[in-house]
């Protein structure tokens, strides 16, 4: 897998201090779709389970980032905020990579939803997480 320089495929934004520590990677990244990979190694919870907080972060960081990339289609004073997250957690990965695909269900000029489904490596459902954001402006 080729992982993209992080600055170059974020128009030079970053991913955070958060994403750098827990490694999440981008692959793809616009309004509508974004996907990240991120390692279990890490991320895991005492019983070496990936912890379902990892998964929220990976989520959040996913549907957040989209929905920024969204606002600033509108202008570029407009920036997106978490308002409401939820997740199911359905499998548990133990080792390797899950990879974190974002779908946007709904892009407004002032609610954005996303759902991000987490896969381990071998394909497995882990986690599915729905964000809803809230796009503002600054100064405004």
């Amino acid at each position: 897998m080729l992982i993209p320089d992080q600055l170059h495929i974020t128009h030079g934004r970053g991913t955070g201090a958060l994403a750098a520590t827990m490694q999440i990677y981008l692959i793809e990244f616009s309004p509508e779709r974004t996907v990240a990979v991120m390692p279990v190694e890490g991320n895991t919870q005492p019983l070496g389970l990936l912890h379902g907080g990892a998964n929220c972060v990976l989520g959040e960081s996913l549907g957040s980032m989209s929905a920024y990339a969204h606002a600033t289609t509108i202008s570029p004073e407009h920036y997106a905020v978490g308002i409401d997250i939820n997740a199911t957690h359905t499998a548990s990965a133990t080792s390797g990579w899950v990879t974190g695909e974002c779908t946007a269900i709904s892009l407004g000029r002032s609610v954005t939803v996303h759902e991000i489904v987490i896969r381990d490596a071998d394909g497995r459902r882990c986690s599915t997480v729905r964000i809803t954001n809230l796009i503002r402006k600054l100064n405004g």
